[in-house]
């Protein structure tokens, strides 16, 4: 799968807009749902290159936070600043995969070109993505019949083919067998080298580990830490980061 995902013999990204939208400002963020609030206070500021994996227990609001960033969902308050840029045109140069792929009922193939086709991009690409996440030989074959671990290749080239400057991953390689978590690892390694920026959800501390550069640790709503990962992992700063990476349960 590695080599796979490593050769391609045409480029499947292509130039971006002038004009980044990082980097990224998080100020005092808060999020209300009638009278519970699941984000509160949170700032962190994230720079134009790198990975970095949300972590936190159950609850601490990571989903709910990149939704936020994504445009999903409105603050209750607080700001996020993108350069600078307006929203509309943020959104247009992010993509978002979760954990559950949602993909349409049409060929593997016809899934790419819905995305390349709603974006205004040609066709020409199409094989390459499938290429590159090892799903060439699938390209006519429903996607309702791929397996789970293909099933979000497909969702991560779906994701690729609109060129995002910003890749948000909300936990995309949970209830996946060992295979199929390296090859979606490789995929997001893949696409970190070629300068997207990669922000990603994960409960698994050695995924973690394998890809982060830095960490924004969640605990009850709050940033409770955000290091670099060389940093986090050995000397965690919080007393809740240290309770969650021993494996003691955090509340």
């Amino acid at each position: 799968m590695r080599d796979t995902l490593a050769m391609t013999s045409v480029p499947i990204t292509a130039p971006r807009p002038a004009g980044p939208i990082l980097p990224l400002a998080v100020r005092d963020l808060v999020l209300r749902f009638g009278g519970t609030t699941v984000l509160d206070g949170v700032s962190f500021d994230l720079g134009p290159a790198g990975c970095t994996m949300i972590m936190g227990p159950n609850g601490a609001g990571k989903s709910l936070l990149l939704k936020l960033l994504h445009g999903l969902i409105h603050p209750t308050g607080g700001g996020i600043d993108w350069a600078g840029r307006a929203p509309a045109e943020v959104t247009a140069r992010q993509a978002l995969v979760f954990q559950k792929p949602v993909l349409l009922r049409r060929s593997v193939a016809a899934n790419i070109d819905f995305v390349l086709k709603a974006r205004g991009k040609t066709g020409d690409r199409r094989d390459a993505l499938l290429d590159h996440v090892g799903l060439a030989h699938k390209a006519g074959q429903p996607a309702r019949l791929l397996s789970g671990g293909e099933a979000q290749r497909l969702a991560l080239a779906r994701a690729l083919a609109t060129d995002p400057e910003v890749l948000f991953l909300d936990e995309p390689t949970a209830s996946l067998d060992p295979a199929s978590v390296l090859a979606i690892e490789a995929i997001v390694s893949a696409a970190l080298a070629r300068g997207t920026r990669i922000v990603f959800v994960t409960h698994d501390i050695g995924q973690a580990r394998r890809m982060a550069d830095d960490v924004v640790f969640l605990h009850r709503g709050r940033v409770a830490e955000h290091s670099p990962a060389d940093l986090f992992f050995p000397e965690p700063q919080s007393a809740a980061a240290r309770d969650y990476l021993n494996g003691r349960i955090v509340v």
